[in-house]
């Protein structure tokens, strides 16, 4: 992999119709690695090391953004003594210490956050929570992202003014400022992961208990309480989609792995349930994707589970389903474009339904310019199968609409050209040597030889 993702090559050309075969290793999450990142902001003159953290674009600008506010990362042998990385440098993953992060916060950091990182990601808006409650006050811009329908961060910025904290926005910055953030019960008026994560760093560091309720469930949140609790923070996640904080007056050096990446796994094994082959994915946590397993069994795909890994078989055509998409257990959004792309090969009709995003669906016309029938009524796609897709050239519209489109090319006759590859390199850590390393021929092109 180049030294800076973002001069990745943006085309990915596949030659589909092979059969996939062999194994992969689930990479860290990336969206458990960006808020754990985040995390580290609560320290003063601390450390936070981290784990199997992925080496994806995203990560890269989380780490760039750490570092304009005054934090030093260090990464893979760097984080066992040697020197930091500059930014945009090439993740190491030396043996056993694979993906390994260590951030070194000093006693002040800026409370700036700057527009032009920001905007690359809504993740960025993660550094809020912990900024405002270290420092007293933060600065952000309205952060930027896939363009998969309106995100707000209202129920962040709810929670803040409701822990103490007073918020304006001005020509699109985000001002907070708050002398002390006390505890308190805060009721989500929906289940959103980025919201949960901001305010439970904030409460870390606030006055008192704080008892967030209707929070999100999905194993994220776990790595990132015991990120908290690592470094000090008395933590307790309810199974009644409740978490209780003990607010402490400083937090001290931690670490942590970051969790296995359920979306990647099961985009992995997407691929080998369209492709008709045989894919074991390893170092997984089969219960944080039962919701894609449940529907993998009643489309009639074989595969067996175990502690670790998920194996799925050759079998015969998938058959239709219906579906909707929910907050953690339920199926994820981040899965609706790769399911849908398995879809338009089914036998039968299918009905995904989108409940989390409202723009999701941008990818459809892609796909049926390699031959899927697929009409989008509102929030719903009505799929019906085809009997073979064809290689086409086709645009990522967002990271996993272009996780889709790889899929459908690789089952596709002939040869499929996905551009605008930069949204994938956001969340699929060497997607082009995976995937050769299951036999899949695909080949990274510059856009200038398409």
């Amino acid at each position: 992999m180049s030294d800076s993702l973002s001069g990745m090559p943006n085309v990915m050309s596949i030659e589909g119709g092979i059969p996939l075969s062999g194994t992969v290793r689930a990479q860290g999450a990336k969206n458990a690695a960006l808020p754990v990142m985040a995390a580290c902001l609560l320290l003063k003159g601390q450390t936070l090391t981290l784990e199997n953290v992925p080496d994806l674009q995203d990560v890269r600008t989380m780490a760039d953004l750490l570092k304009t506010l005054g934090v030093t990362v260090e990464t893979g042998t760097a984080a066992s003594g040697t020197t930091p990385s500059a930014p945009g440098a090439a993740l190491s993953h030396p043996g056993p210490s694979h993906g390994q992060m260590r951030f070194i916060v000093p006693e002040e950091v800026s409370s700036e956050a700057p527009e032009a990182l920001v905007r690359k990601m809504r993740a960025s808006s993660l550094v809020l929570g912990p900024l405002l409650a270290r420092g007293g006050q933060a600065a952000l811009p309205l952060p930027g992202g896939c363009s998969i329908g309106s995100r707000p961060i209202d129920l962040h910025l709810k929670g803040l003014v409701q822990m103490g904290a007073k918020i304006e926005i001005r020509s699109g910055v985000v001002y907070a400022q708050a002398d002390q953030l006390r505890g308190r019960r805060i009721y989500l008026d929906f289940p959103s992961v980025g919201a949960t994560e901001n305010l439970m760093m904030a409460a870390a560091l606030a006055h008192g208990e704080t008892i967030i309720e209707n929070i999100a469930r999905e194993p994220e949140i776990d790595n990132l309480a015991a990120v908290l609790g690592s470094m000090g923070v008395p933590i307790e996640i309810e199974g009644t989609g409740c978490v209780r904080i003990k607010g402490v007056e400083e937090v001290h050096s931690g670490s942590e792995r970051v969790i296995p990446d359920r979306i990647e796994a099961c985009t992995y094994l997407l691929a080998g349930v369209m492709t008709g082959g045989q894919v074991t994915v390893t170092d997984v946590i089969p219960a944080h994707f039962d919701s894609m397993l449940a529907k993998l069994e009643e489309a009639g795909a074989r595969f067996s589970v175990r502690r670790d890994a998920v194996t799925v078989f050759p079998a015969q055509r998938l058959q239709s389903l219906s579906l909707k998409t929910m907050p953690f257990p339920g199926f994820p959004t981040d899965l609706q474009p790769q399911m849908v792309a398995a879809l338009s090969l089914a036998g039968g009709v299918s009905m995904v339904e989108e409940s989390v995003f409202q723009a999701r669906f941008l990818y459809a016309d892609e796909l049926n310019r390699m031959g899927a029938n697929i009409r989008i009524r509102g929030n719903t796609a009505v799929i019906s199968g085809v009997s073979q897709l064809h290689g086409a050239d086709v645009r990522a519209t967002d990271l996993r609409a272009g996780a889709a489109l790889i899929l459908a090319g690789l089952t596709a006759t002939g040869q499929t050209r996905v551009g605008d590859m930069i949204h994938v390199w956001r969340g699929y850590e060497a997607i082009d040597e995976k995937l050769r390393s299951l036999g899949g021929r695909v080949e990274l092109i510059p856009e200038d030889e398409k």
